[in-house]
């Protein structure tokens, strides 16, 4: 079989796309042929090296696909050859053949095509995950999401709304203002000029009625981590979820006392590792709003998974509105 392969560290036109070890099942996983993979920002990160867990060199990249089970290991019950699941993992979804814990598969429903599938999981888990069990956000609330026209952007907004809270599309772009308003957004803050400090808080109070955001979503960083913190209304919540932007920043703790406010993270692999079965619930929900169009992933771009170098440039170059999908041959095939 032949898999992308990082051998070195750097660009995205570093990685190889060659021969790879097709794998076997051991006690409590299964094989899956790969039809579509998820694209991420953070297979970037980890393709340059950048990533905060690497594994050694070299490796296959990639951490969400759908596909049909080939085979499965000793002790597995929930699934047999030939199910339809997506899967997740920390690394190794960038190959025709994945091998994955049955823990971390998920049954696909009938109908759902593999790229839209494979553009369901981990962005809108993130998501899911840091707007409710981190941001603690309630019906009718308002949010705030930086980055809006990336995957962690869209599929935030989608599922606020689909909770009934309003939602304040944040953009570093002008020309992303018409897809934001199509997923669902209220109101789009700019956040492309100077000065971010006094004008998103802003912007903010002016499309709020002077309350504030009560839940910030940011996967930027930068300058602009400062400015949501100051958009933040009484007992507002902020989640860190990446930094998109290249800049790490920090937070000002006596602003955070004095406005009653909370700021946390979220690290998606930690509860893949430590919640696999409230993932697997979560992972449910979300099918089940696709199913009914509460959400729907945008698809950005469709692309051979051997052209993966220029998949991920629409990423580092911040073209990519909504989520980008890599197919296998299998995926190009009108079955799929």
């Amino acid at each position: 079989m032949k898999a992308v392969v990082v051998e070195r560290f750097g660009p995205p036109e570093a990685l190889v796309f060659r021969d790879w070890p097709r794998p076997e099942p051991s006690p409590g996983e299964v094989t899956v042929d790969v039809h579509a993979v998820g694209l991420n920002f953070p297979d970037v990160l980890v393709a340059a090296g950048k990533y905060q867990t690497l594994p050694p060199l070299p490796f296959v990249p990639g951490k969400e696909f759908a596909g049909i089970v080939a085979a499965v290991g000793e002790g597995v019950t929930r699934f047999k050859a030939g199910d339809r699941v997506v899967g997740q993992l920390e690394n190794g979804a960038f190959a025709e053949t994945v091998r994955v814990s049955a823990e971390h598969c998920y049954p696909m429903p009938a109908g759902l095509s593999m790229t839209r599938a494979a553009a369901l999981g981990l962005t809108y888990q993130t998501s899911w995950f840091a707007l409710f069990d981190r941001g603690r956000l309630k019906p009718g609330e308002t949010v705030l999401v930086t980055g809006a026209g990336g995957g962690i952007g869209v599929s935030a907004m989608q599922l606020a709304k689909a909770a009934g809270c309003r939602v304040l599309a944040g953009i570093g772009s002008p020309d992303k203002r018409d897809f934001v308003l199509a997923q669902g957004a209220d109101a789009v803050i700019d956040m492309s000029g100077a000065n971010l400090r006094d004008n998103v808080r802003a912007q903010v109070q002016a499309a709020t009625d002077g309350h504030g955001a009560d839940v910030v979503i940011e996967n930027v960083g930068g300058p602009g981590f400062e400015a949501c913190l100051r958009a933040l209304a009484w007992d507002g919540r902020l989640v860190v979820v990446g930094f998109a932007g290249g800049e790490i920043p920090s937070a000002r703790a006596n602003y955070i006392l004095v406005k009653h406010i909370a700021v946390t993270g979220i690290h998606w692999s930690d509860y893949l590792e430590r919640m696999p079965d409230r993932v697997r619930e979560v992972q449910a929900d979300l099918f089940a709003m696709a199913a009914d169009g509460r959400i729907d992933p945008p698809l950005c771009a469709v692309v051979p998974i051997e052209e993966i170098a220029d998949a991920m440039e629409l990423i580092v170059t911040r073209k990519a509105l909504g989520k980008v999908v890599l197919v296998t041959a299998r995926g190009r095939e009108p079955s799929s």
